[in-house]
């Protein structure tokens, strides 16, 4: 028994170290910084599109189709910087979990190559059952149970190289 001990210990010591990634002391040093925040949004947003959010946020004013451009363009931009590769639209159905449909940034291109791509469209709205993927997901597009939409007053982030853009969820039949 002790030999299988020994054997085991050798093997550890000759593993190769592995690279920890040690956090700041302070927790506030890199607190939010996942957070597609309002200080973010300064960054990476025009002053108008900005004040948009701001007012759709504070007091439910509709964010115009432009602005809802800049904002998948500045959030593609900020989740790129922080090497995400996907996007979903985030929400909590009422089973005490979260679900999300995940999408790729990338595209073919058409050339054998691939481009980033996330327009206003997939931000504002997408079918979370898939009734619309070409292979035909579960159920016929007519049939589909509803669909995600984008939540302005709550930030979307990133977890595990994901942009999470918290929506919420419109049932077609409750």
């Amino acid at each position: 028994m002790s030999n299988i001990r020994f054997k085991a210990l050798e093997l550890a010591m000759t593993r190769p170290r592995r690279q920890m990634e040690i956090f700041p002391d302070k927790v506030s040093d890199y607190f939010g910084e996942l957070t597609f925040s309002r200080e973010v949004m300064r960054d990476y947003m025009s002053q108008e599109a900005y004040h948009s959010v701001v007012r759709a946020a504070e007091t439910g004013e509709r964010i115009s189709r432009s602005v809802a451009d800049q904002v998948a363009s500045a959030m593609k931009a900020w989740a790129l910087s922080k090497k995400a590769t996907h996007f979903t639209h985030w929400f909590h159905p009422l089973t005490g979990a979260t679900a999300e449909k995940h999408d790729a940034f990338i595209q073919p291109s058409g050339d054998g190559k691939a481009i980033e791509m996330f327009n206003a469209n997939e931000l504002i709205q997408q079918e979370p059952d898939a009734s619309s993927f070409p292979s035909g997901g579960i159920r016929n597009t007519f049939e589909a149970r509803g669909y995600t939409a984008w939540d302005p007053t709550s930030p979307a982030f990133i977890l595990d190289r994901t942009l999470c853009i918290p929506t919420i969820f419109v049932s077609y039949t409750a």
